[in-house]
């Protein structure tokens, strides 16, 4: 008797079901964060705030005056430490010991100490020298040369300037090595090709974290208060002394700040796309024609 085969076909597979995965804890979290925002804004809206005035006091003459000064310092100090700030980095990679340990010690003392205590020294600074002058062109007060303006550009500056030597610093050395190498083998000064090959190439990483801390130094400026110095928050206080209206003139430079900020915020957006695209292109030009020159050196 023959045995038969079960030539039968297989079944087909089953289809897969696709069970998608519950995050529960989003949603839980996200009820958790929309509860409190609401409940914030609720607060705010039912508290004893007149926020008519808030908007009437934001385009006053003495808060626009305060958002002139801040501008005004803001723009100055952060010019003042970018220099400080490029000499500082040049010279703390400078090979001569001296230069290193005195821009070391630079940035040590104005990074160590805080931004508010150098504005007071500043400011007091005819307390140990009374007067100051150059000698052979004579003498004068301290007490008339060192106004709220200069002693809050010294005191923010300088201290910037800490912090910019650092960032300028960090740009040099993202710079490749070979190409310093192969200019200084063209008979490039050191100078020179800091200023030539150097520089350009380090902006891209310069730019933004320099940006940030002009947008900082926005904020910063308030400190300045301190000193009698023409801000908007010194402008705020010399209103609500007299009004009272002390929380709506707080939220009306608020205002002012989260403006100024998102300006200069946009603008460092497009500021730093344009120097990433121009130092990457003259990167590649520069390495070009040194690797033309001194294939051998730029390796």
């Amino acid at each position: 008797m023959s045995e038969t085969t079960n030539t039968a076909a297989p079944s087909a597979p089953l289809p897969i079901t696709v069970v998608p995965v519950r995050h529960y804890g989003r949603w839980v979290s996200g009820a958790v964060v929309l509860v409190a925002l609401a409940a914030l804004i609720y607060a705010f809206a039912q508290a004893d705030i007149a926020y008519d005035q808030t908007l009437h006091f934001f385009t006053a003459e003495t808060i626009v005056g305060g958002m002139v000064g801040t501008l005004a310092i803001s723009v100055a100090a952060q010019a003042l430490g970018i220099l400080l700030g490029v000499g500082a980095a040049v010279m703390r990679l400078s090979p001569n010991p001296v230069m290193q340990a005195v821009a070391g010690g630079y940035i040590w003392l104005f990074r160590g100490t805080p931004v508010l205590v150098q504005l007071l020294l500043w400011y007091n600074l005819s307390l140990v020298f009374p007067e100051v002058g150059i000698p052979g062109l004579g003498t004068v007060e301290t007490n008339s040369l060192m106004t709220p303006f200069v002693a809050a550009l010294l005191g923010l500056g300088i201290n910037e300037g800490a912090y910019m030597a650092e960032i300028v610093r960090a740009g040099i050395l993202s710079v490749d090595k070979g190409q310093v190498e192969a200019a200084h083998a063209l008979g490039m000064k050191r100078g020179k090709t800091m200023r030539r090959i150097v520089l350009p190439q380090a902006m891209r990483v310069i730019v933004p974290p320099t940006g940030n801390e002009f947008i900082n130094m926005l904020k910063t400026s308030s400190l300045a208060y301190a000193i009698t110095y023409g801000e908007l928050l010194q402008s705020a206080v010399r209103i609500y002394s007299n009004n009272l209206l002390v929380v709506e003139l707080l939220l009306t430079i608020s205002m002012w700040y989260l403006v100024l900020t998102t300006v200069f915020s946009i603008g460092q957006y497009f500021v730093e796309r344009r120097f990433q695209y121009s130092s990457t292109g003259e990167a590649t030009a520069v390495a070009a024609v040194l690797k033309r020159i001194l294939p051998g050196r730029t390796r």
